[in-house]
């Protein structure tokens, strides 16, 4: 069963906590996909993922080319997981289903909490999920430092 993360942006942008998250991923053991809804914003991510800090490799690609069963980390605006990814990081709305859900490891979903749409995104999501019966949890950087706000246990079995 799936460990559903909710993160609420509002100190730091998309850009610069999505590789923190992808590390941890990584260092876990996991394969991961990033699920967009635009292509033109994955590879302006694309792009940022590539820049990110001089000591450290993030490797990652972008869907559509001929090794995407290979990326530890793949950009997609796609519903598929080429990579048999066990984690998803769905950002800017993109939808993710309760019964996918259920199937991962992790589904971490990232929202701008300076956009009202994606607040309102987000809102509808943790209600899809957690009235299908999966747990997640809320965390808040409100703080200055990523804290858990609210948690939902999953539904008995």
């Amino acid at each position: 069963m799936s460990h559903v993360m909710f993160y609420h942006l509002t100190r730091r942008p998309l850009e610069a906590t999505l590789p923190a998250l992808l590390e941890r991923a990584l260092q876990a053991g996991w394969r991961v996909v990033v699920r967009g809804t635009d292509d033109a914003r994955l590879d302006w991510l694309d792009e940022k993922l590539w820049l990110g800090a001089e000591d450290g490799f993030l490797p990652h690609g972008r869907a559509g080319g001929p090794h995407d069963a290979d990326q530890p980390v793949l950009l997609t605006a796609g519903a598929e997981i080429p990579n048999a990814a066990r984690c998803l990081m769905a950002i800017d709305g993109a939808e993710v289903s309760p019964t996918e859900a259920a199937q991962l490891d992790r589904l971490c979903i990232l929202f701008d909490g300076h956009d009202d749409a994606a607040v309102a995104q987000a809102r509808a999501q943790w209600t899809a999920l957690t009235g299908a019966g999966l747990g997640a949890q809320y965390w808040s950087e409100e703080s200055g430092r990523w804290a858990m706000a609210r948690e939902r246990k999953p539904a008995p079995r």
